[in-house]
């Protein structure tokens, strides 16, 4: 028996250094220690072929998802200091640091700051009105507690449920990519998109932290949300921290006439996509009547300058924006002040 265990160690070395393939003769072991062997053999090259494709498989999701993000000063790409899985809890203890300009970001508990300015202490701009209302934790508190749902009264927003049912409908060539939930406020939509599993990585993209941070605070309290598929990112929407040609998708929800420049806000968002990627947006509009009367272009300047939000007056100015930015497709569906647009990028 000594000499049967024996013979069985030095099999399993050798069979091991020669890779499972040697015609080594294996006479000396006893019929049950071949058994043994043989199911041993079996046991190891399971193990060998099941292991090596879901660690590819892994590897490639991880560098697909690390390209995506990009300096907002360069467009570069990072190096990252931390697990650049990108899911909610990796980005928090991550540091990223620009290959070209050196300039350093990093995350925090709920989102990571990718905003020119971002990290800087002494230097500031002032922003435009609109900008500074969302960044209000009031606003930001009330915004799915009954701000959002005002929409529907005064503007023919379906509410969330429909809306999120109409766009599926123009990103249906892109799904199971990657989506930006641009100007995402509290997260409404970006958590739809999460948990509908519809996409791979979704970005929860917004200038307010106060937003981000009501987003993190809804996740938190739903259970079983996948939070491997879903990151927080601070931006601004007129300088996106994406590398041109990565992203599939991207959602504006109610977001277009906040924007203090939605000409530079749509060329951004059209650097970004891929060809063939989908821009869907909805916002409303004062047309009509209203469209027609002499002083309402001259009111409207004035209104954009002081605030930093715009009205949008027709559906054709809207087009215009698109095509300007260079997209195309576009289309749009409407309920009276309220327009579904999406257009594309060409392929």
């Amino acid at each position: 028996m000594a000499t049967a265990g024996l013979g069985y160690v030095s099999a399993v070395l050798v069979t091991r250094k020669l890779g499972y393939n040697s015609k080594f003769s294996f006479s000396p072991l006893t019929p049950k220690a071949n058994r043994l062997f043989a199911v041993k053999i079996r046991a190891l090259s399971t193990t060998f072929v099941e292991d090596k494709p879901v660690r590819l498989i892994d590897e490639k999701k991880v560098e697909i998802r690390t390209n995506l993000l990009a300096c907002p000063i360069c467009y570069d790409a990072f190096t990252w200091n931390g697990d650049p899985g990108l899911s909610l809890s990796s980005m928090a203890q991550s540091n990223l640091e620009c290959s070209t300009c050196r300039k350093k970001y990093s995350g925090n508990e709920t989102h990571v700051d990718l905003t020119i300015a971002g990290g800087g202490k002494a230097y500031g701009e002032a922003l435009a009105a609109s900008t500074e209302l969302f960044r209000l934790p009031l606003v930001s508190f009330l915004y799915e507690r009954g701000w959002r749902q005002s929409f529907s009264l005064w503007g023919g927003f379906p509410g969330p449920e429909k809306e999120f049912e109409l766009m599926q409908d123009y990103l249906k060539p892109v799904m199971g990519g990657n989506i930006i939930d641009a100007s995402c406020g509290s997260g409404l939509f970006s958590r739809l998109f999460a948990k509908s599993g519809l996409f791979s990585l979704v970005v929860a993209l917004d200038f307010s932290e106060t937003m981000l941070q009501q987003c993190y605070e809804f996740i938190k309290q739903e259970e079983n949300f996948p939070n491997e598929n879903i990151i927080l990112v601070r931006a601004d929407i007129s300088r996106l921290p994406f590398a041109s040609s990565s992203v599939d998708a991207v959602h504006a929800g109610a977001a277009l006439h906040c924007w203090p420049s939605p000409s530079a806000a749509v060329a951004e968002i059209s650097r970004v996509l891929r060809p063939g990627g989908v821009f869907v947006a909805t916002t409303y509009i004062v047309d009509g009547i209203y469209s027609f009367t002499p002083f309402v272009r001259p009111l409207r300047e004035n209104f954009a300058q002081i605030s930093g939000s715009h009205i949008f007056l027709d559906e054709k100015e809207l087009e215009d924006l698109c095509t300007t930015c260079g997209l195309v497709g576009f289309k749009c569906i409407r309920n009276r002040r309220f327009i579904m647009l999406t257009a594309m990028k060409p392929s």
